[in-house]
């Protein structure tokens, strides 16, 4: 058969590194990402881009764990090469501090990272008001940096990128042979997915140039990120929220809750207040599909559901996502070869 035409739906970090890894896994394939949106006015771009695990309840501790050590592995190489600044991406150290001991004083994700250990004493002065934390490296993608690097990567394999509203994957099928699922929270329409559901995340991004390390306070609901040129202040956590206007009551209660961890923030210049919905559900939707229409069958694969998750593991999915589009081609190709016989 011809070569086959693949079709990605979505831009966001999870669409881009997905084509990437098709294009890298699947060289003899056409790829063609569309979206309705491309950075800087995707959700990925107002994401912090820090890995630090989120857990996804409804997948195995151990697939997540590979997800994220293939995507700190990946990330790591390009922190310790010429691209790391074009990429945005660079190490950084800092601590998870909690109110009370967790029940679980080691993640699953502690021996990923660098150099993690609990916080000592002297270390806890700095935050009087908890009494356990952990310091460790990680890694930290300034995102629309990093998404401008993987489209250009993408361009560079010869993959083609086009703005168009995807309203049917149905209406893709003329066209491709094989379509990918990266819609994000645009599947709850896209494909009527009613277990996704949208956590709104409100953040600043301040100019403190003086702040240099992360803290995340153990809940995760408070945190402070540097990045290359801004600080991102967070955040929110509302379940079933679609609004996409900044409240000015939750950017007042964001600085005063990172101000006390960090009362030097006092001082902050420049804030500007981002807003995105982030697609959530018990676990990520990574699996391929039929669809079949009046004896017509169209190959799916689907990589979504991420939630706040999605930069600590956009490239192990990525790569399982690519293994089940090789699958949907090999399907093909042998179907076509028994059409020929």
């Amino acid at each position: 058969m011809a070569a086959p035409k693949v079709a990605v739906v979505g831009a966001g970090v999870i669409g881009l590194s997905t084509a990437l890894c098709i294009a890298e896994t699947c060289p003899s394939c056409s790829v063609t990402v569309l979206s309705d949106q491309f950075s800087p006015n995707t959700t990925s771009d107002v994401a912090a881009g820090m890995l630090i695990p989120h857990t996804y309840p409804g997948t195995p501790i151990h697939t997540q764990k590979q997800w994220f050590k293939e995507t700190f592995t990946y990330l790591f190489a390009i922190s310790n090469s010429a691209e790391a600044s074009e990429a945005g991406i660079h190490l950084i150290s800092g601590w998870q501090v909690f109110k009370n001991t967790p029940k679980e004083e080691l993640p699953f994700w502690s021996d990923v990272v660098l150099g993690f250990r609990p916080m000592s004493e002297a270390e806890l002065q700095k935050f009087p008001q908890h009494r356990f934390g952990q310091a460790f490296t990680t890694l930290k993608c300034d995102c629309p940096p990093y998404l401008l690097w993987l489209e250009k990567r993408l361009k560079a394999t010869g993959v083609q990128m086009y703005t168009r509203k995807v309203a049917d994957l149905w209406e893709l099928h003329s066209e491709y042979n094989i379509i990918v699922n990266c819609a994000g929270i645009g599947a709850h329409q896209l494909v009527g997915d009613e277990k996704l559901f949208p956590v709104r995340g409100q953040v600043l991004k301040v100019h403190a140039p003086w702040v240099k390390n992360f803290i995340r306070d153990g809940d995760g609901l408070t945190y402070i990120y540097p990045g290359i040129h801004r600080v991102t202040l967070g955040g929110t956590r509302e379940r079933e929220s679609w609004s996409l206007s900044p409240d000015p009551g939750t950017t007042k209660d964001i600085f005063d809750r990172c101000c006390s961890l960090e009362p030097s923030l006092r001082g902050a210049q420049d804030i500007e207040v981002k807003v995105g919905l982030r697609p959530s559900r018990q676990c990520v939707r990574l699996q391929k599909e039929v669809l079949s229409q009046g004896g017509v069958k169209l190959p799916v694969v689907h990589n979504y559901g991420h939630g706040s998750g999605g930069f600590s593991v956009h490239r192990g999915t990525a790569k399982e996502a690519a293994r089940l589009v090789g699958e949907c081609i090999a399907a093909l190709q042998g179907s076509s070869s028994r059409a020929k016989l």
